[in-house]
């Protein structure tokens, strides 16, 4: 059992912003930059990954006392699997499109780094309510991340936010961007600026 008292606000905050799985941690990133060429695709992802996060964590806590320490990794990963197939048979059953659109990178979230990542740090140190709250957390991080590249992917690389024209016909769309080589741009973009926002903070708390 972890010493260090659990806080709501630290949790939320490292999860958006002083941690975050993509922009800081760097964690994930096959699938980021997979997936996050529509902001649907990247509301579907998340919200995947943050319900595998939020569930996962739940389940590990409860069961770490109980989990051998040689096999917690294959544990972990038996317990995800369970709910990334919940959510790939809901998917499939009721948003057909998104799951035929995000294809095999549903699957993978069993292997995902972020939530393998929060089970061995986290989950399997803290009692079950702090381990969903952190799950919750660093899910809603991932998700606001991945919506934000997908916005911008989206919007300047197709002219359209969620499947609709938004900009005007003269708009010239940059096609790189919906591209393998576009994501790197973008993401890297973002980490930079990110980290300058956190360079600035620390500066002023500093002064």
């Amino acid at each position: 059992m972890a010493k260090d008292k659990f806080s709501v606000k630290k949790a939320f905050r490292d999860g958006l912003f002083d941690q975050n799985p993509i922009f800081v941690q760097l964690l994930g990133m096959c699938s980021t930059l997979a997936v996050s060429t529509s902001v649907f695709n990247g509301i579907g992802m998340g919200l995947s990954v943050t319900f595998v996060l939020i569930l996962s964590n739940l389940f590990i806590s409860m069961l770490r006392n109980l989990i051998p320490s040689k096999i917690r990794i294959a544990s972990y990963i038996v317990i995800i699997a369970g709910f990334v197939t919940v959510v790939d048979m809901v998917l499939q059953a009721f948003i057909p499109s998104l799951a035929e659109s995000l294809g095999l990178f549903i699957p993978l979230i069993v292997v995902n780094c972020i939530i393998l990542a929060r089970a061995e740090s986290f989950a399997s140190k803290h009692g079950p309510l702090p381990s969903m709250l952190d799950g919750l957390a660093m899910g809603i991080g991932f998700t606001v991340a991945l919506v934000i590249i997908s916005a911008i992917r989206e919007l300047l690389g197709s002219g359209t936010l969620l499947g609709f024209k938004i900009t005007p016909q003269s708009f010239s769309p940059a096609v790189l961007l919906i591209s393998p080589v576009g994501g790197f741009l973008v993401v890297g973009g973002l980490i930079a600026l990110v980290q300058w926002i956190k360079s600035k903070s620390r500066s002023k708390k500093e002064d």
